[in-house]
């Protein structure tokens, strides 16, 4: 088969960038082939490809700013770039932009348990932190399917959740600063190793930015002490309704689990499959809680829970005995998706967040979704937030199964805003749901972002074409400049 010619143009635009990025980016920071470069064409979202127009892979802060100076003062487009697992197109190239990677940046630089905290630098992985510091009884809360890959500064970029985040809370509620890199190459910093900082809370606008207002060179993360002690239930329930209804009645009787998760029966059989972890295969839904804490109050509270669920017609209930068993139960959730990917040749994973109360409700009108598209839907999600994340199976070498699949995603994250819920729960917009912004907010709402978009990226050069369906012009919002490090916001009505 006969490769397309190459275009000129683009070939002109991508040897000027390799020649200046290189004078910043020594060695072999810069990418420029197209087959080097096919490795950086899309993230998890892998339905949708763009090669980018060039890949720099620098290695320290000043090497980011240089080549973010550069990019303003030639008004180039800037992707960044952490471990390229994000699930909703947040980091997919764009063909004339440079692809800015920090997977070099890689290195634990301080642990402080006087101050529990950890600063890191954004390549480092979820999981990384968490091994680096469990010698001294610690870790790092936050734990996503895909810790063992996905990198802390795209945890940042994203608000990432995880299994345990009910309790101990999202990305935003275990990071204490940042060091960035702005688009006209000024380096900031947000927050540090104390707990709060005054005036506005510009850590939790930056925290879920999803790489729109700038570049993240260093974070600094809070670490827990590990629980004396956790055990876990793993319940398996008739039908969805009755599962949905017991994660009400958890939450209701006061009781907050240090997770609390749930899986459809194609799930159960697909994890089965993969890693053995001992789940019932005649249920139709299996919900995995752990409680931790002090030990007498577990021990209570796993009592609690029991009964709650035998009240709510639990038909199967295993109580973990060692912590050996507990990972055991938490080894097929935590491998859901490649368990998924043997099943069928693609999948959409989608990410929404309802109101608890509404589980059972959207569950029953996602298998309605399902059936109208005809296509298969395994549910695995987050119960105890309400954050679902259905996994659209198709197979993208039949002609409009990958449109069909689009269509099942539009349709769950539409019902999931108009019973009360938001479009994202930790995934982010991206490409993905870019389109359905109007769904969840009016015109005003979208101009309100834009504003603070504008106040860091006035010339739109990070990330464009992400979150936003139409990006206005600044001068049309009230144009502001951030200058001299500092980062003035518009006049913003409050309501």
């Amino acid at each position: 088969m006969l490769m397309p010619k190459p275009d000129q143009a683009v070939i002109a635009r991508r040897a000027e960038l390799a020649q200046a990025l290189r004078t910043i980016v020594p060695g072999e920071g810069v990418i420029d082939t197209d087959e080097e470069l096919r490795a950086f064409d899309c993230d998890g979202l892998m339905a949708y490809k763009q090669l980018p127009l060039i890949v720099v892979l620098p290695e320290t802060t000043a090497e980011v700013a240089a080549v973010l100076k550069y990019c303003h003062a030639n008004n180039v487009k800037i992707v960044p770039r952490g471990s390229g697992t994000g699930l909703s197109g947040g980091a997919m190239p764009l063909a004339d932009a440079i692809t800015l990677g920090l997977s070099k940046f890689k290195k634990i630089l301080d642990i402080d348990f006087d101050n529990r905290c950890v600063v890191t630098q954004p390549g480092v992985t979820n999981l990384a932190i968490s091994q680096a510091v469990e010698y001294a009884g610690f870790y790092y809360a936050p734990d996503p399917s895909s810790q063992i890959a996905c990198s802390i500064g795209g945890n940042v970029a994203e608000n990432s959740g995880g299994v345990h985040c009910l309790k101990y809370g999202l990305t935003t509620n275990n990071i204490l600063g940042v060091e960035m890199v702005l688009m006209n190459g000024e380096i900031v910093r947000l927050g540090g190793k104390h707990l709060d900082s005054g005036g506005m809370d510009l850590l939790g606008v930056i925290t879920g930015s999803e790489g729109l207002l700038g570049v993240i060179t260093e974070v600094t993360v809070r670490i827990l002490r590990k629980p004396e002690t956790a055990r876990a239930l793993l319940i398996g329930f008739p039908t969805m309704v009755d599962a949905g209804n017991c994660v009400a009645d958890v939450i209701a009787a006061g009781i907050i689990p240090g997770g609390m998760e749930l899986m459809d029966k194609r799930t159960i059989h697909a994890t089965e499959d993969f890693v053995h972890a001992g789940y019932p295969l005649d249920a139709e839904a299996l919900m995995i809680v752990e409680l931790d804490g002090p030990e007498s109050e577990v021990v209570y509270l796993v009592s609690r829970v029991e009964e709650i669920a035998r009240a709510a017609n639990a038909s199967y209930l295993r109580i973990s005995e060692s912590d050996e068993e507990r990972a055991r139960f938490w080894s097929g959730r935590k491998n859901a998706f490649p368990a998924i990917g043997r099943i069928s040749p693609d999948y959409i994973c989608v990410d929404g967040t309802i109101p608890r109360r509404k589980l059972a409700e959207v569950l029953e009108r996602m298998q309605g979704i399902s059936e109208k598209h005809d296509l298969r839907v395994a549910n695995v999600f987050h119960a105890g937030d309400g954050n679902l994340h259905p996994l659209i199976l198709f197979d993208a070498n039949v002609p409009g199964e990958l449109e069909r699949a689009e269509a099942v995603c539009s349709d769950i994250l539409k019902l999931c805003v108009e019973v009360g819920g938001v479009l994202s729960g930790e995934h982010g917009i991206g490409v993905e749901k870019r389109d359905l912004m109007g769904s969840m907010f009016t015109e005003d709402d979208l101009k309100q972002q834009q504003r603070v978009k504008c106040a860091f990226d006035p010339e739109h050069l990070l990330n464009p074409g992400k979150v936003y369906p139409e990006l206005h012009r600044c001068a049309e919002l009230g144009k502001m400049h951030i200058h001299h490090g500092k980062l003035p916001f518009p006049d913003i009505p409050r309501f």
